[in-house]
């Protein structure tokens, strides 16, 4: 089995254990070398790479002296505060050398829920990714609450993954797959290496998040296949330790694959094509003629516009004749659309008092 053969885009999640000695807090300069390695072999095959990393509150606890028991949110924001700035040099420092530009961002759960800032965030990341950098994610730990004490960086790289329409998604943890049991306590548990769809029974396998092996247990790992796969993205759950983990993949290491029946773009277009249209923006042929051949909507197409739409909102795509041809999500409010419709791309910018976006719907964001 090589699972990233055939991969284009992927978002590769690593645990706060594998970058950080526990005893000391240390970095684990080797691994992360090796890992800046397997990344820069993965983007001379033109993949772009994500990486979701934990680490903040485990380099920042070390270097505020705080205990290694439990700590209160207050140290944990705290010591993320400071393990931040040394998490990301650490990126920098092992990728730089190697010709590769890092970026960091810091997300929560909710930056996915809402509108604006998923969008916001989806945009900033196909920009880094086309300017062919490697984002670093993680938690912004320093405000939130849930995501530290419940461990979410899973679900986090899932929702990235979405964000993204990554391909693949890789959860480098500290066991080598899905056993049908902890194999810490089960001698008789077994893994599985290929899972084609998510049941109940395999649900109540993960039990409860926190009492798998990790922070955030099995359950979320689970929690993150579902996310992930539904939208077109397969999940890898490998074993992290080793050095290069991302080369031994393709190696024949031990894993867990959860499959992904449908690609990616055809799962955001299924997605687009069921939501409820809050408003309908109508065209001339030529926009039409434009979009039927893969192009991105522009203002300069649009003769009306009816409803009352935020950012982000589904409308119907209408032709001349008002028959509807397609549904997508717009990238300006109802108000804006007013002013800027049948207008140039360089007339933008005066009409609304700040830089516009060039197009009012990207192709990425409809489906005819």
């Amino acid at each position: 089995m090589a699972p990233l053969k055939d991969a284009r885009r992927i978002v590769v999640k690593v645990g706060s254990a594998l970058l950080v000695e526990a005893g000391s807090g240390l970095l684990k300069t080797d691994w992360l070398a090796s890992l800046a390695a397997d990344v820069t072999a993965l983007k001379a095959k033109g993949v772009q790479v994500v990486l979701v990393s934990s680490g903040s509150i485990a380099l920042g606890r070390g270097v505020l002296d705080l205990p290694m028991a439990e700590l209160s949110l207050e140290q944990s924001q705290a010591a993320a505060a400071v393990g931040q700035i040394r998490l990301a040099r650490a990126y920098e420092q092992a990728l730089g050398p190697l010709g590769i530009i890092t970026a960091q961002i810091l997300l929560t759960l909710e930056d996915s829920a809402d509108r604006r800032r998923y969008l916001n965030s989806r945009a900033t990341l196909e920009q880094l990714l086309g300017l062919g950098v490697v984002p670093i994610v993680n938690e912004n730990d320093t405000v939130a609450t849930d995501e530290i004490r419940y461990g979410d960086n899973d679900r986090l790289a899932a929702q990235i993954a979405v964000t993204i329409g990554a391909d693949h998604l890789v959860l480098l943890s500290d066991v080598d797959g899905f056993y049908s049991a902890n194999p810490q306590t089960d001698p008789s548990a077994r893994r599985y290496d290929v899972i084609d769809e998510i049941t109940p029974a395999l649900e109540a396998m993960a039990g409860d998040a926190g009492t798998g092996l990790s922070k955030g247990g099995m359950k979320t790992k689970l929690m993150a296949a579902k996310t992930a796969t539904a939208a077109g993205c397969a999940m890898i759950i490998s074993k992290g330790e080793v050095l290069n983990p991302l080369a031994a993949l393709e190696t024949g290491a031990p894993l867990t694959l959860f499959s992904a029946n449908i690609h990616p773009k055809a799962a955001r277009k299924l997605w687009i094509t069921g939501m409820k249209s809050l408003g309908a923006i109508t065209l001339d042929a030529g926009a039409v003629q434009a979009l039927q051949r893969g192009k991105s909507l522009l203002p300069a197409g649009i003769t009306t516009i009816s409803g009352s739409f935020s950012r982000g909102d589904p409308v119907e795509i209408l032709g001349p004749d008002m028959a509807q041809i397609g549904v997508g999500l717009t990238r300006y409010n109802a108000a804006e659309a007013q002013l800027i419709k049948g207008k140039r791309s360089d007339q933008l910018e005066h009409l609304l008092g700040y830089p516009g976006r060039g197009a009012f719907i990207h192709r990425d964001d409809m489906t005819l």
